[in-house]
């Protein structure tokens, strides 16, 4: 599959939009479009972050969507497991996503662990520097492992889980965070009061 894609991509031309992002964000939208992508372990508070802040913006009249990394493998990426190959294509469909979504002016939060740090510096690449803005939830693997909200990691002692990220494969932590949260001892609210000072 891999290779039929690379195979065909010389019949495949970007085409500019009439409208650029600056117009868009000078105009309707009136706002700066950026991608907080927010990394840590299973139960670190991602999602929950992330909608908490989707709220918080809609509420100021700021155009946000939250890409979550559940939801995402439900549709877009459910043809991928989570080897680290798979894993990769995961966050670089989920990347590429984010950026069209920033092209048209909106302000993207993307919930997904990406553990390795070439892929989220892949994903810092494709979204752009500018745009880009890596926030790590450094709540400790004892944390979300008494958290353990879905049931998880209580399946991933049992051996019934491969490859499950803190426990039987890495998580690399991100050594120059744009912002880093512990979400161990940190409340929602204080957590997204932090990420909303980020638009200032």
């Amino acid at each position: 599959m891999e290779d039929h894609f690379i195979r065909n991509r010389v019949d495949v031309t970007r085409v500019a939009n009439l409208a650029t992002s600056d117009e868009r964000k000078r105009g309707v939208l009136n706002q700066i479009p950026v991608t907080l992508w927010l990394t840590g372990l299973s139960g670190a508070g991602k999602s929950t972050l992330g909608f908490s802040l989707e709220r918080a913006l809609l509420n100021t009249g700021k155009a946000a969507f939250v890409l979550d990394g559940d939801n995402i493998r439900c549709g877009l990426n459910r043809d991928l497991s989570f080897t680290p190959r798979d894993r990769a294509e995961n966050i670089r469909r989920t990347a590429e996503v984010a950026r069209l979504m920033n092209e048209a002016g909106l302000i993207v939060i993307v919930s997904l662990i990406s553990p390795y740090s070439e892929d989220r510096r892949r994903a810092r690449d494709i979204i752009g520097e500018q745009r880009f803005r890596e926030v790590y939830l450094s709540a400790t693997l004892s944390v979300c492992e008494a958290r353990d909200p879905k049931g998880l990691y209580r399946k991933a002692r049992a051996g019934e889980i491969e490859s499950f990220t803190g426990v039987s494969a890495p998580y690399q932590i991100p050594q120059k965070p744009d912002l880093e949260l512990n979400t161990g001892v940190m409340s929602v609210t204080d957590c997204v009061e932090r990420m909303l000072l980020m638009f200032n």
